[in-house]
């Protein structure tokens, strides 16, 4: 139990009444043969169902808090790197960032699988300004005191196809008591089609974000994955912006930007010794599992054709008219 949390009576009467209500949402079958809850329009894993009720009742949001949010395997250990080094490059040069000794998922923790999964009701009073948390909920079940505040949110999209093969692949490393993962990904492929995936359906977790970034850009920013692929300088400069740090001309002459791309880029980070070994807990999965090919359009290689048009029209037809639309090849 952690300190100045409430009693461990109180701590376990909430962890009862959450059982209680997981029991009673509908449930299906996700990659790794584990179930997936059903609760307010989103289907969460059953490793972070508690942990995202308890998020949306009790967490209370600072204007200075920095919130990442995405799809599962969207591009979010990197993105969680790069706002790190952002927001803390006059405490630690990139040659002495903690990303080196620490994964990014410890320095930018999760609501639902980590810190509130954890302890239902974790002190985090005591982090330090700004605080960076990572999400993968829904724009719309964000609790209130995120929306209601002046935090920033920032949001990474991945385009389907990728973001669906990339996830599959993820999944079935998971290390899960009395289930076996699913053979392939045509057997569950009927109900991602449905929008029954891990935190999905894929098409409500970008349009809630993507209307909220027109809507309040001051607010919350839309990155796409295949777009910082393209020019990470470019993408760089936005992010540093929009978190009201922007890069000076002192800084950009000395090659700041430059410092932390590569820093932060896919084949340094899988390197590093920390995300070659150890475990993440919280997902019960490997830390190397984080790090698999980052390539745009790889679900060639696991998708037919057939399937991949089915999947993408559906996507298309969910966002109609809202004018975003995703790269699926290099």
């Amino acid at each position: 139990m952690e300190k100045n949390t409430i009693s461990s009576n109180g701590e376990s009467e909430l962890k009862d009444e959450i059982q209680g209500l997981v029991a009673s949402f509908p449930s299906e079958r996700n990659w790794d043969g584990a179930p997936l809850y059903f609760y307010k329009g989103v289907w969460y894993p059953v490793f972070a169902i508690r942990g995202a009720l308890s998020f949306q009742q009790h967490f209370i949001a600072q204007d200075t808090d920095i919130i990442l949010a995405s799809m599962p395997k969207s591009g979010t250990t990197w993105l969680k790197a790069l706002t790190f080094s952002v927001v803390n490059r006059n405490i630690y040069s990139p040659k002495k960032s903690p990303l080196l000794a620490t994964p990014p998922h410890e320095l930018v923790r999760f609501f639902e699988m980590d810190l509130y999964s954890k302890n239902q009701l974790p002190d985090l009073k005591q982090l330090p300004s700004p605080r960076i948390f990572s999400s993968h909920s829904h724009y719309g079940t964000l609790p209130q005191s995120i929306r209601d505040s002046g935090c920033k949110i920032v949001y990474i999209c991945r385009n389907p196809l990728d973001q669906l093969v990339s996830y599959f692949h993820f999944a079935r490393k998971f290390q899960r008591e009395n289930v076996k993962p699913l053979s392939s990904i045509d057997e569950g492929f009927d109900n991602v089609c449905l929008g029954i995936q891990s935190y999905g359906p894929f098409w409500d977790s970008v349009l809630g974000y993507w209307k909220a970034s027109l809507e309040r850009p001051d607010k919350v920013l839309f990155l796409k994955y295949e777009d910082l692929k393209e020019d990470i300088t470019f993408s760089l400069k936005k992010l540093a912006e929009f978190l009201g740090l922007p890069f000076s001309e002192k800084e950009e002459k000395e090659g700041i930007i430059e410092e932390i791309s590569k820093l932060c880029s896919f084949d340094n980070l899988r390197n590093l010794e920390v995300n070659r070994t150890g475990f993440f807990e919280s997902a019960g999965a490997p830390n190397s599992t984080f790090f698999r090919k980052a390539k745009v359009g790889d679900w060639c290689n696991d998708l037919s054709p057939s399937m991949a048009e089915c999947f993408l029209k559906i996507v298309e037809e969910k966002l109609a008219g809202s004018g975003l639309s995703f790269k699926v090849s290099e």
